[in-house]
């Protein structure tokens, strides 16, 4: 059953001015900069994009009369002064940055080649203090200023501004070609029990608006909540973790210690009210949320605590928002692993296996250590970049950064300023989509090591000054991944390295980018004659000397010996035209989806008569240029099918793309199977979602919270009757097939449907 989404219709009702909300299409909305796509948005990140994180609490603050909402505790903002405005002192508060401060520095960020923003969740958050007992006696008050604890999705969150505040972010940004993303959680509310005072119940709780005779939301003529019911209230309770009637949360409690999968998936991350993924009134609700924000206009998500969410429900998530109207959007999550780590199988296929992207936290961990902290060599942060280019399918798409909110700041780490900008530079260049945390360009640091200490005001903390060093290194990199396709969607190799240096290359075809890195501020390197492709030339540092860089020769295939200074990083670029008579494809975004989906491809040699084919199956080209092909995934057998791009003879390289074989919806596998010690149970079946009778391709390993009973939820068409197996495998790959007939099971036909078989005997 395919999902079919109306346009955003509003229908006036008898309130003063009110408005309901009906449908999940896109928004009509002011947009100066040229759009990509047919359904006139600019278009999902792909590695041409620099990204900048915002805080949005954090950053600017444009309207001071947003700063204490009516109804807001006081003192629950940081204004010790009493001036109205924030201190940036008590981090734990409220600091008083919104949309409109953002507004206010599109231009310093256009200047600085920024082209998409990730903003905090624009939604109504926990309002109420947070109270963290301290070991002393003490007392600790927080807020919900970082946007993670949601209380109604479908307001916003009025620190931050009303919903016409939201739209003219959004309306200002795409105006200067800047994209949109937001941090979405689909994973929890808020702290429903305090665990600092022997768990003794806090908050938790979902509310949504005020519904009209018909069930819809009832909305004023800016899009803001009303009190339709005339209650003197303009939310209602949904859901709630203390009297849980309709099992929206999975009510476990703190994962603590607990690390296996289970414990990750469905206990608790800091008691904070975790949903039942597995539940299809759950499911249906947060599809409707998202929903509701892409049919804003927006350009893509973030995911929250992507590691804790049931890989199913995340994969139908995404397939769900990326089918409905206005096409495909930009999606990367947080699963937040630290190797050596168990878990890093996991977050390594969690792109193939869902549709979201990672913020690629093997890359800031290795980064962290080779320029932070000088704990591993530049060789081994090479080593990564090659070992990772190969273990991720998307390695372009996983968004990489040298911190975040979550994280340290790297200047406290890196306080000197030339491994600094080493460290920047070489993110600019790598293969992925690089994220700028706010304030790196001006240097921000924090009091200690800590993640909140590192979410500072950078409005009291700093100026918005565009002649630092890094504000340029930013500038020129960004300007730099978008003039040369070597940078977004080249293939990366590793020319020379030592403890402190490293000399790396991307290449897309001809086109090469050549960085020489020097890690250490007051130590000279030599660095060999190096075997090139690169044409006989000279060619200049595309940083201009900003970082000590020199121009270098080439002759006869060499790359001439040359000596790093302390600091020094070199760019060097060939950028030659490739044409337009052979298609070469660079991206595709998105990598799943189902017949009918639309589907970016990107490249060179795109426009023309153009065939596009997964596998063997054409797709209806919608649109085609030079750089850009919007595409209709055909009914093409499900799994995986390499897109190719034909231009009379030539043909380009494949890209894998996972064709759907229906709209996905959840069956949870049971089954009470007795193993030994290195064996676990799998599933495998008929439909390519369950490996298509092939062992090798089966599920994931079932969970076992109550051994000797295993569960999985499993993503599967919807609708759809198939035959399957239950398997054990160990760790050498043997596996041991159930005996008897097959089994056979319907999956449920509704959209956001989840189901349960029964508890099976393995057999």
């Amino acid at each position: 059953m395919m999902k079919s989404f109306t346009k955003k219709q509003w229908l006036a009702l008898s309130l003063s001015a009110a408005l309901v909300f009906t449908g999940y299409g896109p928004l009509a909305h002011p947009q100066t900069a040229e759009a990509e796509t047919s359904s006139g948005a600019l278009g999902p990140l792909t590695p041409k994009d620099t990204v900048y994180q915002i805080i949005t609490d954090r950053f600017a603050d444009g309207n001071p009369s947003n700063n204490v909402p009516a109804g807001f505790d006081p003192t629950l903002f940081d204004d010790p002064d009493g001036n109205g405005l924030g201190n940036g002192i008590d981090l734990k508060l409220y600091q008083g940055g919104d949309w409109q401060g953002i507004i206010d520095k599109i231009p310093y960020l256009k200047n600085m080649g920024i082209t998409a923003v990730w903003i905090s969740a624009p939604y109504a958050n926990r309002d109420t203090e947070i109270v963290d007992h301290q070991a002393d006696g003490s007392i600790n008050r927080w807020t919900s200023f970082h946007g993670y604890h949601v209380r109604s999705y479908f307001a916003t969150n009025k620190h931050f501004g009303m919903m016409q505040e939201f739209e003219a972010l959004r309306d200002a940004l795409h105006a200067q070609g800047m994209k949109l993303i937001i941090d979405f959680v689909s994973n929890h509310t808020s702290r429903w029990q305090n665990p600092t005072a022997g768990n003794i119940p806090e908050d938790g709780r979902l509310y949504e608006p005020d519904k009209d005779a018909s069930g819809n939301y009832v909305f004023d003529a800016n899009g803001n909540p009303v009190d339709a019911n005339g209650d003197g209230s303009v939310e209602n309770l949904v859901a709630d973790p203390h009297n849980d009637v309709n099992g929206f949360f999975h009510g476990l409690g703190d994962r603590a210690g607990d690390d296996s999968k289970f414990g990750f998936r469905h206990k608790e991350l800091g008691s904070l009210a975790d949903f039942s993924q597995e539940n299809g009134a759950v499911v249906a609700y947060l599809e409707k949320a998202a929903l509701f924000w892409k049919s804003k206009g927006i350009d893509g998500f973030r995911h929250d605590a992507t590691l804790h969410m049931n890989p199913a429900f995340v994969k139908n998530f995404k397939d769900a928002i990326d089918s409905a109207g206005g096409g495909p959007v930009s999606h990367f999550g947080e699963f937040f692993i630290g190797r050596p780590d168990p878990k890093y199988e996991e977050y390594r296929t969690f792109p193939d296996r869902t549709g979201v992207n990672n913020l690629d936290f093997e890359y800031f961990r290795a980064a962290t250590n080779a320029f932070g902290h000088f704990s591993e060599s530049m060789s081994a942060f090479g080593d990564m970049m090659i070992k990772t280019s190969a273990d991720y399918i998307y390695e372009n798409q996983a968004v990489t950064f040298l911190d975040n909110h979550d994280v340290t700041r790297f200047r406290f780490i890196q306080p000197n300023n030339k491994p600094f900008h080493a460290a920047l530079a070489t993110l600019l260049t790598s293969r992925g989509t690089p994220n700028i945390y706010y304030g790196t360009e001006q240097y921000l640091s924090s009091a200690d090591s800590s993640d909140i200490a590192g979410r500072v005001f950078m409005q009291t903390s700093a100026s918005f000054d565009e002649t630092t060093t890094a504000y340029n290194v930013i500038k020129k990199l960004s300007a730099l991944r978008q003039a040369n396709d070597a940078v977004a969607y080249g293939e990366t190799s590793v020319m020379y390295s030592s403890n402190d240096v490293l000399v790396f290359k991307r290449q897309f075809y001809d086109k090469q980018v050549i960085v020489a890195v020097n890690r250490q501020p007051d130590q000279s390197f030599t660095v060999p004659a190096l075997s090139t492709t690169l044409p006989a030339g000279t060619y200049s540092d595309q940083l201009g000397g900003l970082l000590f860089g020199q121009s270098i020769s080439v002759s006869n295939g060499q790359l001439g010996s040359f000596t790093l200074s302390g600091g020094e990083v070199n760019v060097w670029s060939y950028n030659p035209s490739l044409g337009t008579s052979v298609p070469r494809i660079g991206d595709v975004v998105s990598t799943s989806g189902r017949a009918g989906n639309h589907v970016y491809i990107y490249g060179t040699g795109l426009g023309g008569s153009v065939t596009v084919k997964f596998g063997s199956t054409a797709a209806t080209v919608v649109s085609a240029s030079d750089t850009m092909i919007e595409a209709i995934v055909p009914n093409a057998p499900a799994g995986v099918q390499n897109i190719t791009v034909t231009k009379g003879a030539n043909t380009s390289n494949p890209f894998r793309y996972e064709v759907l074989s229906g709209d996905q919806v959840q069956v949870i596998f049971k089954v009470n199977a007795n193993t030994v010690f290195g064996e676990n149970v799998h599933i495998v079946g008929s439909l390519p979602e369950l490996g298509s009778w092939d062992p090798a391709k089966s599920t994931e390993a079932m969970m076992t919270p109550n051994y000797p009973e295993w569960f999985l939820p499993v993503s599967v068409p919807a609708g759809t009757t198939f035959e399957f197996k239950f398997i054990k495998k160990d760790a050498n790959g043997n596996v041991v097939w159930e005996s008897g007939g097959n089994r056979i099971f319907t999956s449920p036909s509704s959209p956001s449907g989840a189901v349960d078989t029964p508890v099976y005997t393995f057999q």
